[in-house]
């Protein structure tokens, strides 16, 4: 799947157009949906949650995600209806960085809120990773993928589109198969998240 992907040239999107363009897809479509994770660290450029942890406020950020409660329930209830569930995967290092320590605790809050989002360890897609870490995904049925880029500093910077059938049906196949051998996000926030306490920034 990543010698087909890499080889394919799609549409390279800057962020508006992404966003304004993945608001259309997502909308027109229904099936299960499949979000990959790799990178460990994010410049949460703009989220205020992520401004209230660099600013040392973690009683804010917790409130921030909690905040977020009622718009991800409705969300879930309203991709139920249409057919659609959307599936993340986390990728995670061990230890697990300063930055996975403070997006775990918003990831909980989807997953309370019904968003089926799993963790699998660095190590389990090691023999994927020979030429490179696996990309940043995102996936809509069997028609539409996106390879999300960012900049040096891991700053989001658009998107690249991929329409051909065949790539996109084996990336998610993939992702699927990773899915599978990974395990719930709240097993993991358990044993690895919450015995760590709040984390820090930049820590």
């Amino acid at each position: 799947m990543l010698d087909r992907l890499n080889s394919y040239s799609g549409r390279a999107m800057a962020r508006p157009e992404y966003h304004a363009d993945l608001k259309r897809e997502y909308a027109a479509r229904s099936g299960v949906f499949w979000k990959l994770e790799r990178a460990q660290f994010f410049n949460e450029v703009g989220d205020s949650a992520w401004d209230a942890f660099k600013a040392g406020d973690w009683d804010r950020v917790l409130a921030l995600f909690e905040s977020d409660r009622e718009r991800v329930s409705w969300d879930v209830a309203s991709e139920e209806q249409r057919g659609v569930e959307m599936r993340r995967l986390r990728i995670v290092e061990h230890p697990p960085s300063t930055y996975l320590r403070w997006e775990m605790h918003s990831h909980m809050v989807f997953a309370e809120c019904g968003r089926p989002i799993r963790v699998l360890g660095a190590e389990r897609v090691a023999d994927l990773e020979d030429d490179g870490a696996l990309p940043e995904l995102l996936i809509l049925g069997e028609d539409v993928l996106y390879q999300v880029r960012y900049t040096e500093d891991m700053t989001p910077n658009g998107a690249v589109r991929a329409d051909d059938r065949a790539t996109v049906r084996a990336a998610a196949a993939l992702v699927a198969d990773l899915y599978e051998r990974a395990e719930p996000l709240a097993d993991y926030f358990r044993r690895e998240i919450a015995p760590l306490g709040p984390p820090s920034y930049p820590g």
